[in-house]
């Protein structure tokens, strides 16, 4: 199969999806993603899960062991199709509304939804 560099862009959301593609998922169906943010204070991680919680989001808060300096962690699970669209605008959404807040977008996660 050859990739179509519009729906699987050069990049590290593109790539995934790609992996993801090849591997047989079928990135149609929707399914739960992870995406978190570490902060540097649990003040500001609580702040940042406020406003998600205002928004409907269904989050996770946690001690964040992978860097001293970012120590809590905030997780975000949308419900949704595994399109680079999706992806990409809920990352954006993340890391803009985390900026005042001081926190850093540290990646996505999800299921093969086929295999669930």
């Amino acid at each position: 199969m050859q990739r179509n560099e519009k729906l699987f862009p050069l990049d590290n959301v593109g790539n995934a999806l790609w992996e993801m593609l090849n591997s047989g998922d079928d990135l149609t169906i929707e399914r739960e993603f992870e995406f978190s943010t570490i902060f540097s204070s649990q003040d500001q991680a609580l702040k940042f899960g406020q406003l998600l919680l205002e928004n409907n989001q269904k989050l996770s808060f946690c001690p964040y062991e992978g860097d001293d300096k970012l120590p809590w962690e905030i997780t975000a699970y949308p419900f949704m199709s595994a399109s680079y669209e999706n992806i990409a605008a809920y990352q954006e959404l993340l890391m803009t509304s985390a900026t005042p807040f001081s926190g850093q977008y540290d990646g996505w996660y999800c299921v093969d939804a086929s295999k669930t």
